[in-house]
Order: C-alpha cells, then sequence, then structure tokens
C-alpha cells in the first residue's frame, strides 16, 4: 500500500470514527471511543484519556496499554487509583514539569520520541511502572481538547507509536499528530455537546423535581404525591415491558420511552400549582381560611347560655309574684335543652367531617337544626347560614360540586401547561401521558372523555399509578390511607365498571407489582393480605 493510499485510508478512519463520536450519548462510551480511536488512528500501542477538573487538577478517565492487557476505567468496570494531578504546586506556580499539565497549561501539542532521553519533564512515574511491569514506555503524543471557547476540557495522551509492518516502537511523526489533534478537535466537539446535553438534561429534571416539590409542599395533604406516583408508573410500565405473552407481548419501552414516561409522571399534576390552597387543604366541609364549625360551637354556646337566662329569668318572675317554683321541674327542663343542643351540636361535627356517603335523612336533619333561631346584633337569625348548610350537606368528602370542579381543572391546567412548551421531539408524547390520568376508558372521565381506544398504554398506566397512590396514601385531609386488600376491592371495582383499564390492573395483580410498591411506601399497618387469584379469575 502506497503512502497516499495509505493516507486516505487514516483520513477515512478519522471521518469514520468523528461520525460515531457525534452519535454517541453515553459520556463514558464516548471518552472510551475518543481513546480507541485515537490509538486505532496513530496505531499506538497505549493511550491515557484525562478531564480537566473544575478544581484545576487532571483526572485520568480511561488508561489502555494493549501488548500489557492492561486495561482501567470505562467499560471495563475497574476503577483508576491514581490521583488527579494538580495543575499548580502548593505555591500557585504552574506544574509544567508533567507532559500532560505542559500541554494544559501552554494549550500546545507535546511529541516526545523517547521519554528517556527527553529534559524538562518529569517521567519518574513511567519509569517507575516500567521497573515494575517490564515495558518500555518510549514515544508519546499529548494533545489537549479544546472546546468551542476555547478552554481545554482534557487531553489525549498517546504512547508508543508503531511500525504498521514490523510492529518496532517508533515515534509519533507529523501525520499521526496531525491526525491526533484532528481527532481530538472533533473529539473535545462531541464531549462539550454531550456534556451540555447532559447539563441540560440534568437542569430540565431539576427544573421538573422541584416543581413537583413545590406542589407537595404547598399541601401538608398531598405531600409526596408527585414524586410516588413516577415511581409506582415506572414500576407498572417496566411490568408490561417485560410482558413475554398476553395482551402486552407486543409492548415495549427504549430508554428513550423510559425517560419520556418518567418525566410525564413528575409532571401529572403540575396544573396543581394554580389550584387554590383552602380547596387543596379542605379538610373539613366548613373549612375555608378556618374550620367554620368553632363559629357554630360559639352559637350553641350562645343558645346554651340564652336557655339559662330564661329559665332564671322565668324563676325571678315567679318569685316577684309570689309563687312557689318547682325548681326540680325547671333544671330537668333546662338539662332536656341542653343535652338536645349538644346532641345537636355533636352531629353536626360528624357530618363536618365528609365521608363517603351522607344518608339523606342525615342531610334533612342538618336542615332542620338550621332553622333554630339565635340572636345576632339583636336579631333573630338562623342558626346556619346557607352556605353553612349546603357545605354540611355535602353527600360525599368534604368538597361542593363548585370546589370539586376547581379541583379538577387542574388537569386542564396541566394539559394546556404542557402543551405551550416545546418539547424535543423524544418527550412529544409528555402532554398525552401526564394528561390523560383521570379519565376513563368507557369515556366518562375528563377532561376530555376519552375512551380505552384513544388513550396510549402510557396514560393508562398514569391513571392506575395515580388513583392506588391516593387510595393509600395516609396524608389526605377527608381519609385516613387505606389496607391494601381494600385498595385493591375499590380498582377491582373500577375495573368492573370500566373506568381503569382491565389488562393493566390484571398484570397490577398477576406481577405483584402492588405488593412492591406498598413495601416501599406504605404503612406496616396496611400491610394485610391479599389473595391475588380472586381478582383474576
Amino acid at each position: 500500500m502506497s503512502g497516499s493510499e495509505q493516507l486516505l485510508r487514516r483520513i477515512d478512519k478519522l471521518t469514520e470514527i468523528g461520525i460515531a463520536l457525534s452519535s454517541e450519548k453515553d459520556t463514558s462510551h464516548l471518552l472510551e471511543m475518543i481513546l480507541i480511536g485515537a490509538k486505532d488512528l496513530t496505531n499506538a500501542d497505549g493511550g491515557t484519556l484525562y478531564s480537566v477538573q473544575e478544581d484545576n487538577t487532571v483526572k485520568m478517565e480511561i488508561l489502555r496499554t494493549d501488548s500489557l492487557n492492561f486495561a482501567m476505567g470505562g467499560s471495563t468496570g475497574k476503577p483508576i487509583p491514581f490521583d488527579p494531578i494538580p495543575l499548580y504546586d502548593a505555591d500557585g506556580k504552574p506544574n509544567t514539569h508533567m507532559v500532560v499539565t505542559h500541554a494544559v497549561l501552554n494549550d500546545c501539542t507535546v511529541n516526545i520520541h523517547d521519554a528517556y532521553d527527553a529534559e524538562g519533564f518529569d517521567f519518574s512515574g513511567t519509569k517507575a511502572f516500567d521497573a515494575s511491569t517490564g515495558y518500555r514506555s518510549t514515544s508519546f503524543l499529548t494533545v489537549p481538547l479544546k472546546n468551542h471557547e476555547g478552554d481545554i476540557i482534557g487531553v489525549l495522551q498517546l504512547l508508543n507509536a508503531q511500525n504498521e509492518h514490523s510492529g518496532q516502537i517508533i515515534a509519533f511523526d507529523s501525520t499521526a499528530q496531525h491526525l491526533a489533534e484532528s481527532l481530538a478537535s472533533q473529539a473535545a466537539i462531541a464531549l462539550t455537546n454531550r456534556r451540555l446535553i447532559d447539563d441540560l438534561k440534568t437542569l430540565l429534571e431539576s427544573l421538573i423535581q422541584l416543581v413537583a416539590t413545590a406542589i407537595d409542599e404547598k399541601s401538608p395533604y398531598t405531600g409526596g404525591h408527585c414524586k410516588r406516583v413516577p415511581e409506582l408508573t415506572m414500576m407498572l410500565a417496566d411490568a408490561a415491558h417485560a410482558a413475554k405473552e398476553g395482551p402486552f407481548k407486543d409492548f415495549s419501552m427504549s430508554e428513550d420511552d423510559r425517560y419520556e414516561l418518567s418525566i410525564a409522571a413528575w409532571l401529572h399534576d403540575c396544573g396543581k400549582i394554580t389550584t387554590p390552597e383552602y380547596v387543596v387543604d379542605k379538610a373539613t366541609k366548613l373549612e375555608t381560611i378556618y374550620d367554620r364549625i368553632e363559629t357554630v360551637d360559639t352559637r350553641f354556646e350562645i343558645l346554651k347560655r340564652d336557655a339559662e337566662i330564661a329559665m332564671l329569668k322565668q324563676g325571678i318572675a315567679a318569685m316577684e309574684r309570689g309563687e312557689q317554683l318547682d325548681m326540680n321541674s325547671l333544671q330537668q327542663d333546662i338539662q332536656t335543652q341542653l343535652r338536645e343542643l349538644d346532641e345537636e351540636l355533636d352531629f353536626l361535627h360528624l357530618s363536618n367531617t365528609g365521608g363517603e356517603f351522607m344518608a339523606e335523612a342525615d342531610q334533612q336533619r342538618v336542615r332542620e337544626i338550621a332553622k333554630r333561631q339565635w340572636h345576632h346584633n339583636g336579631e333573630a337569625v338562623p342558626l346556619l347560614s346557607e352556605n353553612e348548610v349546603y357545605n354540611l350537606c355535602i353527600a360525599k368528602g368534604t368538597l361542593t360540586p363548585e370546589e370539586r370542579e376547581v379541583i379538577n381543572n387542574h388537569i386542564v391546567a396541566t394539559i394546556k401547561m404542557l402543551e405551550a412548551l416545546p418539547f424535543p421531539k423524544h418527550l412529544r408524547n409528555v402532554p398525552e401521558f401526564a394528561g390523560g390520568h383521570h379519565e376513563k376508558m368507557d369515556g366518562s372521565g375528563y377532561p376530555r372523555g376519552l375512551t380505552r381506544e384513544q388513550m396510549s398504554v402510557q396514560a393508562r398506566i398514569m391513571a392506575i399509578a395515580d388513583i392506588f397512590e391516593a387510595l393509600t396514601a395516609r396524608d389526605r385531609p377527608y381519609k385516613e390511607g387505606k389496607k391494601l386488600s381494600e385498595a385493591l376491592r375499590i380498582l377491582s371495582f373500577m375495573k368492573k365498571d370500566r373506568h381503569i383499564d382491565p389488562d393493566l390492573f390484571d398484570l397490577f395483580m398477576r406481577e405483584r407489582v402492588f405488593d412492591r410498591y406498598a413495601r416501599t411506601y406504605l404503612d406496616k399497618a396496611q400491610l394485610d393480605e391479599v389473595d391475588v387469584s380472586q381478582y383474576l379469575q
């Protein structure tokens, strides 16, 4: 092969390496590709790739010597035990005695034909390594990696160039140096781009988790929800991905798919940032800024005081008329009145707590109690206002229909917020995944009334995760966290009513996804026995 043919082959190899570097997504693999590519391009026996650290040191990242079968860092899994090399000594003077730091400090390529004859550099470590291994370190080519801003971000150091035909150790010639410098330039760009992408990814994830944390911190009653739903979502998604048969045998997720779903799960309730705290935190039916049952308590105290005053006035009037008083009868009457008021107040307290269902008869009793009169600023007014009656007669939970609409609007806000973001291609499904967790398989959900066929598997997964987390959560204002068996029983009813995906529910049960989640996130008191077979019949 002629010299020109060899050069063309090496240039083609350089182009091939450059293309490969531009497509690599993993930083560790990228570093390894840079070193291996440079060794191949220059026919070097060994080499080291260094990174320049923020603390002004140079750290070994990848280390290879083929003839010794010596490899550390990168895919080997073997950590490099050598300490980073400082760019400056303790007095702040530049450390130019080491070849690698000299290349960084002077922004130059250093080409040494024979380390044992080189002057001005400290090769004591190299010579000690040679003495312990029997190796002979001869030629060195050290090239800095400079990014687009002119900052040196790493150093490529190649060891012992070899003659392509005889294998004899030779110096790195000018062609090898130019090729190494060209590769170093491409490598610096690829590495900078990869780090920039990784930094942006980290920033995006941090911002997303910041929003989720802010939502959880906004209310003590939903703390942790935005963190737990992603965990359960990915557990169920991984179970679907692993299925070898059944409805999900063809369902698979790449790493990008998993990342997209994880981001959607973290953002599924981002619209709650617009929901007023007084609605989110409404622990009782009468709660607004404070629990208005306290005001009702005061009115009852006034009623009881008025009853006692009326009795005393009645006694005084009888005495003034010279009549004989039956004090026992008066005492019994007042005690009956006070007992009746206490019973009514206890009933209102019970009604105020909310629950799964409030009977019509109980609602009617609230309306009857409301008709009592008490004196406010000298005027007789109903014991309970219309708004208080309306709230106390809430049939389920603690929210009025209007307040529930405010809560439900969070998903509309979520979709609007997410659809307004310029998600990159690999995250384009985030709004659909996150915005569908309140939809139902029969089309009766909200906000869009989607049916099962109109929803992605990922959105259906998130719906189950959101419901199960809410059922078992111990931090809600209107209920305690349900036991495992009770939460699964409710989910099974929702499956029968076509509110959740039946195939995903069966997978949730069959692969015991619920159990793995429960043992990490539920209280021990919630972990009762579950007979999976009864749900899979």
